[in-house]
């Protein structure tokens, strides 16, 4: 159940990923709860904002917004990862996290005997009712499914068990089952198991025939999985029984977070309210794809994917609207409602569209006033600093990008 149905009506809840307390912010009004890691054993090592010393306060926002909170503990714990994982455990059950994401039985039991819920990560690799069943038995009280699993598969699990079942509905798709790959560590020592992929699949490759002569396949990034969404079949996976939607981006700026969580909010509500339509839905497809996507397919739901579900022809983000970044805040003026910033990567004009991002900011706004060497300016060149109007607060070290839309060829 979520926060935002009534009692009688079993619409999943909607879980978004976050980074940090700007991500929170911008989902924070379409979400059910967030999932997010701490600055160790998640799958996603850059995602350190959120520390053991301000969990605390970081799950007393969540909660203030009326949310919940999962922390994900999913990476391989090693003998040497014992005592912090212990530090991990106290940590999240002082703070008051709703549920902790793990798969390993190190982690597991440690949260079940510290009184926490347990949702059991897609690392698992759950894809049938009687190993749903058997994680029941030991203690959590839902688990993340295979994305590997179609939508007939998953009927048929919701029939044996009356474990919570959650499933991913948007983001990044591994090549490797649930995720668990080892091409990185094997090509790089970066191990994606323990949150440092590298995301090789994501190169340029050539198939080389055994004569050497290289295979003409139409594109050269042959490995790289599209993005799942289901935006267009929210209807049948509510009808599939199952509990919680999921959505994958913890490391995606909060633009993409504020847009991917208001729309399928929206369609989540409309299939409450019976107002669902598929033309509504491709429109909210529409808008998601001017985030950073790789191009959408619909994962294993209805088959196999074959070359549909691959972006082999493009190289990442496919949207329109491309991020460039800018420079770094070094100072704020609240009286001046002005920041200092200094052109790293390149240069600003008046009438450019920005963002501002940072660990408790986003903003996005048109460039109104430049500020060099003291006299109003129409733009500033890279390695100058300037003052720049700015709509909200902002803070020290805060990250500047242009935010272009470049017409698709």
């Amino acid at each position: 159940m979520n926060k935002h149905t009534d009692k009688s009506i079993q619409i999943p809840e909607l879980i978004m990923g976050v980074k940090n307390p700007a991500a929170l912010s911008v989902c924070k009004d379409h979400a059910d709860a967030v999932y997010f890691s701490l600055d160790r054993f998640s799958l996603r090592s850059r995602a350190n904002d959120i520390t053991p010393e301000n969990l605390d306060s970081f799950v007393e926002q969540v909660h203030g917004y009326g949310l919940r909170a999962n922390l994900a503990v999913n990476s391989v714990i090693y003998p040497d990862d014992i005592p912090s994982v212990n530090e991990v455990i106290e940590a999240a059950s002082s703070a008051g996290v709703d549920a902790i994401i793990a798969w390993d039985p190190a982690v597991i039991t440690r949260a079940v005997n510290s009184g926490l819920r347990v949702h059991i990560s897609t690392q698992a690799n759950v894809s049938n009712a009687d190993t749903a069943n058997f994680y029941k038995s030991i203690g959590a009280s839902r688990v993340v499914l295979s994305r590997e699993l179609s939508l007939e598969q998953i009927k048929d699990i919701r029939q044996y068990t009356d474990m919570e079942l959650e499933v991913f509905v948007h983001g990044a798709m591994c090549q490797a089952i649930s995720g668990r790959c080892y091409l990185s560590a094997y090509l790089l020592g970066k191990s994606g198991n323990c949150g440092e992929c590298s995301q090789p699949c994501r190169w340029e490759w050539t198939l080389h025939a055994d004569d050497g002569r290289e295979v003409d396949l139409k594109g050269k990034y042959l490995l790289s999985a599209r993005d799942l969404c289901m935006i267009e079949h929210v209807p049948e996976l509510i009808n599939a029984g199952v509990d919680a939607f999921k959505v994958e981006g913890r490391l995606r700026n909060p633009s993409y977070t504020a847009t991917i969580s208001r729309c399928y909010r929206e369609a989540l509500d409309n299939c409450r309210d019976g107002s669902y339509t598929l033309e509504r839905a491709r429109e909210l497809k529409e808008q998601m794809a001017l985030e950073y996507n790789r191009g959408f397919s619909t994962g294993f739901y209805f088959g196999v994917p074959g070359p549909e579900g691959l972006a082999y022809e493009h190289n990442m983000n496919v949207s329109p609207v491309k991020r460039h970044a800018v420079g770094v805040v070094t100072n704020y003026y609240s009286k001046q409602n002005a920041a200092a910033v200094r052109l790293l990567e390149q240069g600003l004009a008046v009438g450019d569209n920005i963002a501002i991002e940072g660990h408790t900011t986003y903003l996005e706004q048109e460039v109104t006033s430049l500020i060099v060497d003291g006299e109003a300016a129409k733009e500033a060149g890279r390695g100058q600093e300037v003052g720049l109007g700015v709509d909200e607060v902002v803070r020290e070290n805060d990250r500047v990008y242009k935010v272009e839309h470049v017409e698709q060829r």
